[in-house]
């Protein structure tokens, strides 16, 4: 707490440009601001967990190992049955590196959000295993399989609450910093494979070295190299998620804003560039830099 209020942080979702919220976490710890209150949203409840555990450094230390698509893709287990991933992979390596505890016994409070498949409704998920909440909400359709809770197949939070606001405030928030990763995302997905292999065209031998597999996978996932081709598959349901997703959070912090949205530039990551760590970190921590006179005033630090 500071001056007797909780801090919360609502950590939006966003895929591979999540990794910016690694940035925010530590730039606001080195501020002397420490959440009291977590509420994550896909790859928002996965980083939110990592650091309200604190596991943050580890963390980044293990994105940042993540440099090419070959150690990207060692983490995934691929199935057919309500999606192309299984997730169980990624969610060993947590639970090999220590984020692995009931909700109830975290150092802060926190909360993850999902969508249950068949009503449609938002599910806040605030007791069991974190590690079961968590792939609940970074459930993503299509590309990993739903996740069965209770009796209900739950998907992704961002369906219904991008940028969890609602939940941090209801976890006890009084003061709520929120992170939109998608801000200036739309008309930003089609054509953005030609950007893409120009940003890798220099690393020549890391690119000799992928293997065919890996190579075919990865443009089936990035579509088109030329504007005036048909977009792929992968590039179809990206832009169609950030359409709805940008639309979604405007509408939901119209009616319950947090006192401060950091919205990092992030617009030429996209959604499965998760070998690009490094630049989605530095661009969280210019973000909360940016913003620091701001975040003094809100919380009351001294200047």
């Amino acid at each position: 707490m500071i001056n007797g209020l909780s801090i919360g942080l609502a950590l939006g979702s966003g895929s591979a440009r999540g990794w910016a919220h690694i940035g925010v976490i530590k730039a606001l710890k080195e501020m002397g601001v420490e959440a009291d209150v977590v509420a994550g949203c896909s790859v928002g409840s996965l980083v939110g967990a990592a650091g309200a555990c604190g596991f943050i450094d580890e963390f980044e230390d293990w994105v940042l190992s993540l440099k090419n698509w070959r150690e990207v893709w060692g983490l995934v287990d691929v199935g057919l049955s309500g999606g192309l991933v299984r997730g169980e992979k990624l969610l060993n390596f947590f639970r090999d590196s220590g984020v692995n505890m009931n909700i109830e016994d975290m150092p802060c409070a926190y909360g993850a959000i999902a969508t249950d498949l068949a009503t449609g409704q938002e599910r806040w998920l605030r007791t069991g295993p974190v590690l079961d909440a968590i792939r609940a909400s970074c459930t993503f359709p299509g590309l990993f399989q739903p996740v069965e809770t209770d009796g209900h197949w739950l998907l992704d939070g961002g369906l219904v609450n991008p940028v969890p606001v609602s939940l941090c405030r209801a976890l006890g928030a009084d003061i709520v910093i929120a992170v939109d990763l998608n801000t200036q995302i739309v008309n930003r997905h089609v054509g953005r494979a030609e950007q893409r292999e120009h940003l890798s065209s220099s690393d020549s031998r890391e690119k000799a070295e992928e293997s065919k597999a890996i190579a075919r996978i990865k443009s089936w996932f990035a579509g088109p190299h030329h504007r005036d081709e048909a977009p792929g598959i992968f590039d179809v349901m990206a832009a169609s998620i950030n359409i709805m997703q940008d639309r979604i959070t405007r509408s939901r912090m119209a009616g319950d804003p947090p006192d401060l949205q950091l919205s990092p530039r992030l617009m030429d990551i996209g959604m499965v560039d998760f070998d690009r760590a490094g630049d989605a970190i530095r661009e969280g921590y210019a973000v909360v830099n940016s913003a620091r006179s701001r975040i003094i005033d809100i919380c009351g630090l001294p200047s």
